[in-house]
């Protein structure tokens, strides 16, 4: 027997649907932010002189990328509370998410620190500038003008991964999508719009961060 589209009733859904889409960016907008300050700390750790400072940052990089997000999920929503670290739901995922997203940008900012040229570092030296002031006004402008693509592209990465969260009953868009199969039981309906729905978003927020690259370039 063919199947009868219906989408009336899963558009009056849709409110619920941009509620749970606008949740999953903030969800990947806040894990970035975590997770580049994670990442950059580790990234000054991994091209420091200190050896146990690089085989931290290197151990961090290797475990943390060779777990499955949804392992680490579920370790933090279900496993730091017996150690009493107690997180909300939300909270919970954004610390999953942004160690885990530390862990590759980890690797994009030492990238970008490596690809500094090295005349530049000793210029600023040579004028005068302490360490510090050469890495606040020289090497991090200078690397993050260079490793922006990486991450508009990370970023895309952790909104996708956000639907990761339906599995700790967070409503961003996956989960609003499931409860709707229950209560519609359109299934092919609902997952058509919700993957419309990602697939525009993505597309919006790689536009918007492309023009950000360009326009950086130019300066």
């Amino acid at each position: 027997m063919a199947y009868i589209f219906n989408f009336s009733l899963v558009f009056s859904y849709f409110p619920e649907f941009f509620a749970g889409l606008g949740l999953g960016i903030w969800l990947a907008v806040s894990s970035l932010f975590f997770g580049m300050i994670i990442g950059l700390a580790l990234a000054y750790c991994a091209v420091s002189k200190n050896r146990p400072l690089r085989m931290f940052a290197s151990g961090y990089v290797m475990l943390l990328r060779n777990i499955p997000l949804l392992v680490i999920t579920f370790f933090c929503y279900f496993g730091l509370p017996d150690w009493g670290l107690m997180l909300n739901k939300h909270a919970s995922f954004i610390f999953a998410l942004s160690l885990y997203s530390g862990a590759y940008l980890t690797e994009v900012f030492r990238a970008g620190l490596l690809a500094i040229p090295v005349g530049i570092i000793e210029a600023g030296a040579a004028i005068g500038l302490r360490r510090f002031q050469i890495l606040l006004y020289i090497q991090m402008p200078i690397m993050f003008k260079n490793v922006l693509p990486a991450l508009s592209n990370n970023f895309i990465s952790l909104f996708k991964d956000t639907s990761l969260a339906s599995s700790i009953a967070v409503a961003e868009l996956t989960y609003l999508a499931r409860k709707v199969n229950t209560i519609t039981f359109r299934v092919i309906e609902v997952w058509l719009i919700v993957g419309a729905m990602y697939v525009v978003a993505c597309y919006l927020i790689a536009f918007f961060l492309r023009r950000v690259e360009r326009r950086f370039r130019i300066q």
